[in-house]
């Protein structure tokens, strides 16, 4: 090889690091989201296995492992809550390949549990609302009020004699009644049970006379008398009960205290990945397969792009701090 043919090759090699270094310095995030995933995605759940969290995360894992050519595994890691493995997410490597479903509970355990030891605004990356549930105001039908006013009337006329259930302290249809306590101006007595299934049998048979719950746990007792739906909890009415009135719309404005489920990431995830799960996801969720079989749940797909979901989660962590500071709300 000839001293020119050397050089000519040295150059080269250099040339080839140099441009090699800058793909390593400048492009990583962008060429690491354009290549996501290249292998297998934990997608867990912090709850057991069988409810309305796992069976929508194994909808939703399906059809994210068809669009992307590789196994999305549904693993479930109960506790606390969903507090035990949010606390282990939150200082996992923000690389995609593990993410978390979870419900409600992410925003309300902040102002429950007092000893968390993440941050809930900070430590995680909010990805997409995948689902919400409305929840509807029920009575007994032996209960005097037919409407929402009535029932304010009549708590405000019988103020602490009114007893509402909930399938236990801090869950999100105990806050429901709470928030509905406060914004309306009324004392009602929470009375928390070990479950919704103990709770919805009390109610029917009269044992307690309100409870919010969501509107696929009750739907057949309402189609069936067996119950009287006062209102919806979101701010629009809902397609499985559509001629009854939202809470809003009865005269508490203001008013929602809807049941949803989030994908969140661990924090400070690269802006380029960050956008492409959330892309992935939201077009995962408006497939047909997935509109479907949330249908058949209750539930609505999400819509909201990443940065507004972030919002929208800020927002509902304020909110709920507030009703669990005014009601006074502790777990031990």
């Amino acid at each position: 090889m000839t001293n020119f043919q050397t050089c000519f090759h040295m150059k080269a090699r250099i040339a080839a690091a140099f441009l090699g270094a800058l793909t390593l310095v400048g492009l990583p995030a962008t060429a690491l989201a354009q290549a996501f995933p290249t292998q297998p995605v934990k997608l867990v759940v912090p709850f057991p296995p069988g409810g309305t969290t796992d069976i929508l995360a194994r909808h939703l894992a399906k059809e994210l492992q068809d669009q992307w050519g590789q196994p999305v595994v549904v693993e479930n890691r109960a506790g606390a809550s969903g507090t035990i493995f949010s606390d282990q997410l939150a200082r996992m490597p923000a690389d995609g390949y593990t993410l978390m479903l979870t419900a409600t509970h992410h925003v309300i355990n902040p102002a429950l549990y007092k000893n968390l030891k993440y941050n809930a605004r900070t430590d995680f990356t909010p990805l997409a609302q995948v689902a919400s549930v409305p929840n509807v105001l029920v009575v007994h039908p032996s209960f005097p009020a037919k409407n929402v006013a009535e029932l304010i009337a009549y708590a405000k006329a019988n103020p602490g004699k009114v007893n509402f259930g909930s399938s236990g302290t801090g869950g999100a249809n105990h806050l429901s009644g709470e928030l509905f306590k406060a914004m309306a101006g009324i004392e009602m007595l929470h009375v928390p049970y070990k479950g919704a299934a103990p709770a919805l049998n009390d109610l029917l048979g009269g044992q307690i006379p309100v409870m919010f719950d969501s509107v696929p746990g009750v739907l057949q007792h309402i189609q069936g008398g067996r119950l009287r739906a006062l209102g919806v909890t979101t701010l629009k009415r809902s397609s499985a009960l559509p001629d009854v009135p939202t809470i809003d719309e009865a005269g508490l404005k203001g008013f929602e205290a809807t049941a949803w489920f989030g994908l969140y990431a661990p924090g400070h995830m690269a802006p380029p990945l960050r956008d492409k799960l959330s892309k992935d996801v939201l077009g995962a969720l408006q497939s047909p397969a997935i509109r479907a079989q949330f249908s058949s749940l209750g539930a609505e797909p999400g819509t909201m792009p990443q940065e507004a979901f972030a919002t929208f989660v800020d927002t509902e962590l304020t909110k709920w701090a507030k009703v669990i500071a005014d009601a006074k709300v502790k777990i031990d």
